[in-house]
């Protein structure tokens, strides 16, 4: 036992010696690595310090540190607030509708640019589908508003034009179109950036395995289903519990400028809730602890799309 001892901790030195002499050689590639850590402990758990307030009645005459000690207080106001279902309805209705119809939309777009052999048309189209990710909500969503205005809006002429409509339509003051909007102008602004990383995925795709399957015959649609949908599986499966994980986000930006007094019972969302609650009425402790809440949430989501994904796919982020 004595000998066993002695060899187990004679390996265990020699481990921690090579681990060390191995950091010393790459000294230089690890020191690349210090500034996005430092940058992500900053922003990204230092931050997580002022998660107490959610249990504190903080505000900005008692202080952070001198703010009362509350418990579960807060939480249990918005267990009973009357807004709690509407904008929970508006938040998963939005993502939901989104993940439906959104999702597909840049894996779509990536098969499609795949297939084209105009090298010019391809990179013209790729080009024109990323430059609305470069461009805020503000400037985006003011398009958007234009577009739909009832008396100068494009899309309200071209329907009147094509007998679809007798009168003109005021999209952004009617609340039942108000999520159809939301997900639409989305996935217009979002999907050609969204592609990318599934065309990454396809560039790393065996070029034989679509050479032998056009000598068996197969079409474009075969080889897309058989061949590159299958690779891709691993990126998609991510990409997927990604968009589980933020089911209960939908972007403050996206959400602030197309909201109005007319479509809030519809656009209210969880991110619109915590601002007006936190800032407008500067009720900290309780927006504080919708947010808490609200990530304990994510965090579920996280791992039960992971377990179910590893269970069916066998793929998945752990």
């Amino acid at each position: 036992m004595a000998d066993m001892t002695v060899d187990t901790a004679v390996t265990a030195r020699r481990h921690q010696t090579s681990r060390a002499s191995k950091f010393k050689s790459q000294i230089a590639l690890q020191s690349m690595i210090l500034p996005g850590l430092l940058v992500f402990l900053v922003f990204e758990y230092g931050p997580m310090f002022g998660l107490q307030i959610a249990f504190r009645d903080y505000t900005l005459v008692s202080g952070f540190f001198d703010a009362p000690w509350v418990g579960f207080r807060h939480f249990q106001r918005l267990l009973v607030d009357p807004n709690l279902w509407t904008i929970v309805r508006n938040t998963l209705g939005i993502n939901v509708l989104g993940l439906i119809l959104g999702f597909p939309a840049p894996l779509l777009f990536a098969l499609f640019l795949t297939e084209l052999r105009n090298q010019k048309f391809k990179k013209f189209t790729q080009t024109v589908s990323y430059l609305p990710h470069f461009v805020s909500w503000v400037v985006f969503g003011g398009l958007v508003i234009n577009l739909l205005s009832p008396s100068t809006g494009a899309i309200n002429r071209v329907l009147m034009n094509l007998g679809l409509i007798d009168d003109a339509i005021f999209f952004m003051g009617r609340p039942d179109y108000f999520w159809f909007i939301a997900v639409l102008s989305g996935i217009l602004k979002g999907f050609g950036w969204g592609a990318i990383l599934y065309l990454a995925a396809m560039a790393g795709v065996d070029p034989q395995l679509y050479e032998a399957a056009i000598v068996d015959g197969a079409g474009r649609f075969k080889r897309m289903w058989h061949i590159t949908l299958p690779c891709i599986m691993g990126t998609t499966v991510i990409l997927l519990i990604f968009a589980i994980s933020g089911m209960l986000s939908n972007g403050f930006e996206q959400i602030w400028v197309l909201q109005n007094s007319l479509n809030v019972s519809r656009s209210e969302v969880i991110d619109t809730y915590v601002y007006k609650v936190g800032l407008q009425q500067m009720r900290f402790s309780f927006a504080t602890a919708v947010g808490f809440l609200r990530s304990i949430l994510a965090v579920m989501l996280v791992v039960g799309a992971n377990t179910l994904s590893t269970r069916i796919t066998e793929k998945g982020l752990f």
